[in-house]
C-alpha cells in the first residue's frame, strides 16, 4: 500500500515524495489510519521499522485539519529518552510539516542547553514540544509553562525510559497536563513494567506488534571472536584493516573508554570519534554528522547510541564488550542491515565473558559459531568456579535496612 491511501494531505504527500518515500512500513501502514481516527495505541516494533514517522505523519495531518487562531499553544507532547532521539523526532517534524497551509512552531528540551531559553522559545508560541522527560520536567517545575490545551501525548522509545526512571517522574507529568487527550506509545520491547505505565495513561488503547526483533536480526550476519581482553585493540585495527568497512559502531562498557580508544585509534590513523555522553551536546550532534556523513569511520560508543539514532548504513556493529541484558545486544546489533541492507555484528569474548554470551544467545534464540583469529587466540586457562560461602539467615539486609543506609547516606551528603 502507497502512502497516498492513507488518507493524509497532499502537503504531507509532498515531502514524502521529494524523500522518495513510496510505500510505508509495516508499522507506519498499521499505525497511521489508527492515530487518524484518534484511538490510543501501544505501538511495538523493532528498532528502526519507522516508529517516529507512524506517529509524525498523522499528529502533523490532525494539526493541520484542525488549526487554532492566534499564538501557538501546546497542543502536543513527545518524550524520549535521549537528546539526539529529542532533536532528531524535532526536526522530522519540522521536515515534515515544512508545506502545511499555517507552519506549526516546534520546540526541543534536551539537557547541556539553557532553560531559560527553552522556556522561553515555548513562551513566544509552541505547537510541538519535544522533551527528554528530565528536562521537561525541570522545566515544567518553573511553573512557566501553559499546559491545558494539550490534546496529544507520545511516548517514543518508551520501554529505554524506564531504565532512566521514567516510571517515578510520570505521576508528575500526568498531574500537569489534560486528563482528555490521545495517547500515542511505542516502544521496541515490553517488558512486565511497561503494563504499569501503560495502565496509567489510558484504559482503552489498541495494541499493535509487528515483527519481533530478534526475528529481524536473525538476518544480520553475526560471529563471536574468542580473544584475550588485551588483544581487542590489536584485533580490532587488524578486522578493520582487512575489511572494507566505511562505517563501523564499536559498542564500549564506559564513557572514559570510548574517548582513550578513539584517540588511540587516531595515532594508529584510523577516522576514529567517541560518543558519550559526557560529551557536551554541540559535541555530540558534529560528531553524529560527522559520523553520518562518513568523515568519521568508526564510532566507539556507549548504549547512548543503541537505540532511536537514525544513522543510515551502518555496515559493522563491534561489540567491543558485551552489553548488560540479552535486549540491549538486539538493540545494538539492530543498527545494522536496516532498510533491507546487509549488515555484519562482531562481538568480543573470553574466558570471563562466555557464561553471559550464552544467556545472550539463549535469550535472543540464536547459536553461534566461536571464532579465534590467527595471531590473537584466546589463551590461558577460563578461570575455576569457586563457590561462595552459604548464606547465612537473618544476616541479609531487609528493603528496609537498605532504604535506611540510602537515607542515612544522602543525610551525610547535605551535612557535608
Amino acid at each position: 500500500m502507497p502512502f497516498s491511501k492513507l488518507k493524509l494531505s497532499k502537503q504531507i504527500l509532498k515531502v514524502l515524495k521529494e524523500k522518495n518515500f513510496i510505500n510505508p512500513t509495516e508499522i507506519q501502514e498499521k499505525v497511521i489510519p489508527l492515530v487518524l481516527e484518534k484511538n490510543d495505541i501501544i505501538a511495538k516494533s523493532q528498532t528502526g521499522s519507522g516508529k517516529s514517522a507512524s506517529f509524525i505523519l498523522p499528529i502533523l495531518q490532525l494539526l493541520d485539519e484542525n488549526k487554532r487562531e492566534g499564538k501557538a499553544k501546546i497542543r502536543v507532547l513527545v518524550l524520549t529518552p535521549t537528546r539526539e532521539l529529542t532533536l532528531q523526532v524535532a526536526d522530522a517534524f519540522n521536515e515534515f510539516g515544512k508545506y502545511l497551509e499555517k507552519p506549526l512552531k516546534v520546540v526541543s528540551f534536551i539537557g547541556g542547553q539553557g532553560i531559560g531559553d527553552q522556556l522561553y522559545n515555548v513562551q513566544q508560541g509552541c505547537d510541538i514540544l519535544v522533551a527528554t522527560s528530565g528536562r521537561f520536567l525541570d522545566v515544567l517545575s518553573k511553573k512557566q509553562m501553559n499546559l491545558s490545551f494539550l490534546e496529544y501525548l507520545v511516548l517514543d522509545e518508551a520501554d529505554r525510559m524506564l531504565s532512566l526512571g521514567f516510571l517515578e517522574e510520570l505521576d508528575l507529568i500526568l498531574e500537569a497536563i489534560p486528563p482528555e487527550r490521545q495517547n500515542l506509545m511505542f516502544s521496541a520491547s515490553y517488558p512486565p513494567k511497561m503494563q504499569e505505565i501503560a495502565s496509567k495513561i489510558t484504559k482503552n488503547a489498541m495494541e499493535v506488534s509487528i515483527q519481533e526483533e530478534t526475528q529481524i536480526v536473525a538476518k544480520i550476519k553475526q560471529r563471536v571472536i574468542e580473544v584475550n581482553r588485551e588483544n581487542r585493540g590489536p584485533l580490532l585495527r587488524e578486522l578493520l584493516s582487512q575489511s572494507s568497512w566505511k562505517s563501523v559502531l564499536v559498542f564500549m562498557a564506559n564513557k572514559r573508554a570510548t574517548d582513550n580508544i578513539a584517540e588511540k585509534f587516531r595515532k594508529y590513523k584510523f577516522e576514529a570519534a567517541s560518543f558519550n555522553a559526557d560529551l557536551d551536546q554541540e559535541m555530540r550532534n558534529e560528531t553524529l554528522e560527522a559520523f553520518k556523513k562518513r568523515k568519521v569511520n568508526i564510532l566507539f560508543a556507549t548504549d547512548i547510541a543503541a537505540r532511536g539514532l537514525d544513522i543510515e548504513d551502518i555496515e559493522c556493529i563491534i561489540n567491543y564488550d558485551l552489553p548488560r541484558s540479552p535486549a540491549d545486544y538486539i538493540h545494538r546489533i539492530g543498527r545494522t542491515a536496516r532498510g533491507g541492507k546487509s549488515g555484519e555484528a562482531i562481538s568480543f569474548i573470553d574466558y570471563e565473558t562466555q557464561e553471559h554470551f550464552k544467556l545472550i544467545e539463549k535469550r535472543s534464540s540464536i547459536q553461534l559459531k566461536r571464532e579465534q583469529i590467527k595471531g590473537f587466540e584466546l589463551i590461558g586457562e577460563a578461570p575455576k568456579k569457586e563457590k561462595g560461602p552459604a548464606p547465612v539467615k537473618g544476616k541479609k539486609k531487609s528493603k528496609k535496612d537498605k532504604l535506611r543506609e540510602q537515607r542515612a547516606l544522602q543525610e551525610d551528603k547535605k551535612d557535608s
